[in-house]
């Protein structure tokens, strides 16, 4: 075999939701008609206006050596920015040296676990979970361990510390989760915070607790998303501005320690090292000069609250079990039938693309991203309904 078989291997478990998107990109050339996608996290509303105006400026006027080399870690003006912004939404005292710039949240999440793991290294991932997370985690030589949640997604704190052993180095938790739009409650994490401290003690190791939360300021219902930094010293964030400010495709994010965290000076040093030896190198420099003035820039979270009402409504109206998303722009509704891929295999002769359950590792669901235009939701909403009341699958 030319390639790793490893990586060959891995390849047969790839991402369903990479193969739906793809199913759809050969279904739009075939000239039948529209394709209704709710395959990919691929956000439909523009980056806002301050966005614009502030890459506009950087172009318009730019300065000597913009485009030169940086360090490892990224600009410290634009580390101070984010410190600044995160020391006001949490009351700590964060400083540039708690801030790593990173290429998305994807480069951060594999930053931080080059840094943390040593080979046979268990990270606890909640079910569902997003699949690339199984991925990072073997780049580094770590073993995943799978967690379900409570039926409606909550976090089983007790089946987290049940499953803690002395070679846990990490708990990975995602809220506003992908697949399911739940944002784990304020008391949930208190209690998972402190399940971690009890490990970390018996075992006489630190277990980190780290956020993927990208969709951190995409929340519905409530003022603020509950955060690990309220609850526990040794967390790690790590996101992006792909959701918040509509930048999937410039890949700029960053990972920030809390500021009593364990070794956290160590920890970042360490962070500088791999993200310039796994070839990221550094965060996209004109990215990082434009989120410095945008730290406190959303988008209008109201564009997909409205969709989130207008489907949750439909979805219940036509039958199907489903649990209200808080945040994000996902609904993981259970499959007519059971059987999630048959249902999106039938959903695709009627021109739906939506992603089973079983590529997050929770077989009997299937998501929809609503991130999509209104008659991708029109269309698709109709076919959905078509799809329960004739038993599709």
């Amino acid at each position: 075999m030319a390639i790793s078989k490893r990586i060959g291997e891995a390849m047969t478990r790839s991402s369903w939701i990479r193969k739906m998107f793809e199913e759809g990109e050969i279904m739009r050339r075939d000239g039948r008609g529209p394709v209704f996608d709710f395959s990919l996290g691929n956000p439909d509303l523009d980056p806002p206006p301050e966005f614009i105006e502030a890459l506009r400026k950087l172009v318009a006027h730019p300065s000597a050596g913009m485009h030169k080399y940086m360090p490892n870690v990224g600009y410290a003006s634009t580390r101070q920015a984010v410190a600044k912004a995160l020391s006001e939404e949490f009351g700590l005292p964060f400083t540039a040296e708690h801030v790593v710039m990173t290429v998305g949240a994807g480069g951060g999440m594999n930053v931080l676990l080059k840094s943390i793991l040593d080979p046979g290294d268990e990270v606890i991932v909640l079910v569902p979970y997003f699949v690339e997370y199984l991925f990072y985690v073997d780049n580094h030589g770590g073993k995943v361990v799978k967690v379900p949640t409570r039926p409606e997604f909550d976090i089983d704190v007790e089946a987290v510390a049940g499953a803690l052993s002395p070679r846990t180095k990490a708990v990975i938790v995602n809220s506003p989760n992908n697949p399911t739009g739940v944002v784990y409650p304020a008391e949930t994490l208190a209690r998972l915070s402190d399940a971690l401290r009890a490990g970390s003690k018996r075992f006489g190791t630190t277990i980190y607790l780290v956020a993927d939360e990208p969709y951190r300021k995409i929340v519905f219902d409530m003022p603020r998303c509950p955060n690990i930094l309220d609850h526990h010293d040794d967390a790690i964030v790590v996101t992006s501005h792909s959701k918040d400010l509509g930048l999937p495709g410039e890949r700029i994010g960053y990972v920030a320690i809390h500021p009593r965290a364990t070794e956290a000076d160590r920890l970042f040093g360490a962070m500088a090292f791999s993200n310039r030896t796994l070839g990221f190198v550094n965060a996209p420099a004109l990215m990082q000069r434009v989120v410095e003035s945008l730290q406190r820039v959303t988008i209008d979270v109201s564009w997909y609250r409205r969709k989130r009402d207008r489907i949750y409504e439909e979805l219940r109206r036509a039958g199907y079990a489903v649990v209200k998303p808080q945040g994000a722009f996902y609904f993981f509704p259970k499959a007519p039938g059971g059987d999630d891929v048959a249902f999106c295999q039938a959903l695709v002769k009627r021109r739906v693309l939506a992603v089973p359950g079983t590529g997050f590792g929770c077989p009997g669901h299937f998501r929809i991203a609503y991130c999509v235009a209104d008659e991708v939701i029109d269309g698709g909403l109709a076919a959905l309904g078509c799809a329960i009341r004739e038993g599709a699958g």
